[in-house]
């Protein structure tokens, strides 16, 4: 069987995409190739109009932004890092822990509580912190497996 004889632009790519948009006739009447880019870029994509109803909305985005904006401190995150591998620890030791002053350290458990990243209890004077759920260990559990995938030596 003989292939059509193939003239313009459109008609190759007509060809080419298996005639996908022949019966329109958009592809055929194409003088140029960025005509017909132009024409690809704008027809509708099933799976974008399925990906768009899954993707978050400006509201949780700026959440989303905010937290991450929490764990991006440096005091922070390995403040985080110690109750992750201790559990659960007061004001004190996390100030040997972490080499920091007693206040950095209350002033970084304070905005991590009001986001509830962390939790608290209270023993008699004391005030023991910990990780507020699950959520929050698997997330810092897959942001250091993430790190050391990227790095070989991640704590240099």
């Amino acid at each position: 069987m003989e292939s059509p004889e193939i003239r313009g632009v459109g008609q190759v790519w007509t060809h080419a995409l298996g005639g996908y948009a022949a019966s329109k006739g958009r592809l055929e009447n194409l003088t140029s190739y960025s005509e017909m880019v132009d024409m690809l870029d704008h027809r509708p994509h099933a799976e974008r109009a399925e990906i768009r109803g899954t993707t978050v909305t400006a509201a949780e985005a700026a959440r989303l932004a905010e937290l991450f904006r929490l764990l991006g401190d440096p005091t922070r995150a390995r403040l985080l890092y110690a109750l992750l591998e201790a559990g659960e620890l007061c004001v004190c030791d996390l100030v040997a822990m972490v080499e920091v002053t007693d206040t950095a350290v209350s002033h970084a458990l304070r905005l991590l509580r009001t986001a509830k990243i962390v939790a608290s209890r209270r023993s008699g004077r004391m005030i023991y912190y910990r990780l507020a759920d699950s959520h929050v260990r698997m997330l810092l559990e897959l942001s250091r497996e993430h790190l050391w995938h990227l790095s070989p030596n991640p704590r240099m």
